[in-house]
């Protein structure tokens, strides 16, 4: 896999500025390339030491890795092996889709030294296979799976699509979004291993009808005429926990929820969707991350931006033609925020001429002489 990996950087980033429409990129503010891959990537973590890990999902290609470590060095190398790598599209009847990775879409560490790896288990965003929704946890000192979260069909029933992942301070609980064809949410008590769809169907945690995603001044469609229809995608979780904030793909709400409640398997369905709030308004976005100061940032996927939600507003951070497609953020120990552009506004679904194969990059924001508030 090809890489290049720019030189280290340490820095904060600028808070706020006045909103515009088409507002420039904030002043000191740019992004920096960290490598570039010969595949889709997705998602992007940095652990507290500093590791990078990225992950590659299996939608338009075999990918030959899901997940991988960006290494000090500059090579990329399955993680935590090849042999949780080895999974393939041809060996499906072959391969345990319990214990190996079958299609990840996102992984995310947390602050108890672990890597988690979200693996919806849907090459190609097609039929679950069996057997293969899942949550693996693994020790980042160990270099090891130290569990994993097998989740049924009453959790990740046929046409689900496991996207995004966001961890309790305490480690206790995890909470997951679906943006598969039926919007929910997913809560999982990482003690037991016990998970809960909540949410299902519900307006919050789908595609809302009058969205049309549009990238480079048009409506994003495939062939057949068929739009961008992504529900639960986006997530966050506040500071301190208590918050949990989701938005659709294919919407522009952003919507939260206290996670005491989401928490508490004894509210019924209808008490938990009384708990639901509506935060405000955006446009289509495919991540968000809060970072330690309590800032909102949103990946503007129609603008090629990253922008940040400031009382009520969204102001441009940085907007770059190489961001195709911000997809999903991360934050380095320094407090360096990171991105991926994983340019599905190119890929063969929409554009066939340009094959199964994209080249993609992982970024990072810079800011010169900015301080966090």
């Amino acid at each position: 896999m090809r890489h290049i990996i720019a030189p280290a950087f340490a820095a904060a980033l600028l808070c706020s500025a006045a909103f515009a429409q088409q507002a420039p990129t904030q002043s000191g503010v740019r992004l920096q390339q960290v490598a570039t891959f010969d595949h889709q990537v997705t998602g992007v973590t940095v652990a507290p030491d500093g590791r990078i890990f990225v992950n590659f999902p299996r939608w338009t290609e075999d990918a030959p890795i899901s997940v991988a470590e960006v290494t000090r060095d500059g090579r990329i190398k399955p993680y935590p092996n090849d042999e949780w790598n080895s999974w393939r599209n041809a060996k499906k009847n072959q391969m345990s889709a319990g214990d190996h990775f079958v299609c990840v879409q996102s992984v995310v560490a947390d602050a108890h030294g672990n890597l988690w790896v979200v693996d919806p288990a849907a090459p190609g965003t097609a039929p679950v296979v069996p057997g293969g929704p899942k949550l693996v946890r693994i020790d980042l000192k160990a270099n090891k799976v130290a569990q994993v979260i097998r989740f049924d069909e009453t959790v990740a029933p046929q046409g689900s699509y496991l996207n995004d992942v966001r961890f309790s301070p305490d480690g206790r609980h995890a909470y997951l979004t679906d943006a598969g064809a039926m919007g929910a949410l997913v809560v999982v008590d990482l003690q037991n291993g016990k998970a809960r769809r909540v949410l299902h169907g519900h307006p919050s945690t789908q595609p809302e009808k009058d969205v049309v995603v549009k990238t480079d001044g048009q409506e994003l469609r495939r062939p057949d005429g068929r739009g961008v229809e992504f529900a639960a995608d986006s997530i966050a979780l506040s500071p301190d926990g208590r918050q949990l904030y989701w938005k659709a793909l294919t919407g522009r709400t952003l919507y939260r929820i206290a996670t005491e409640a989401l928490s508490n398997s004894r509210l019924s369905a209808k008490e938990l969707e009384s708990r639901v709030e509506r935060v405000g308004e955006s446009e289509p976005t495919d991540g968000l991350w809060i970072d330690k100061h309590g800032r909102l940032y949103l990946s503007a996927i129609e603008s090629n931006a990253v922008k940040v939600r400031d009382g009520g507003r969204d102001t441009i951070l940085v907007q770059d033609d190489r961001l195709r497609w911000p997809d999903t953020f991360s934050e380095g120990p320094d407090g360096t925020i990171y991105v991926t552009s994983s340019r599905i506004q190119d890929m063969s679904w929409f554009k066939p001429e340009n094959g199964a194969r994209l080249t993609t990059q992982l970024w990072r924001i810079e800011g010169t002489g900015t301080q966090p508030p």
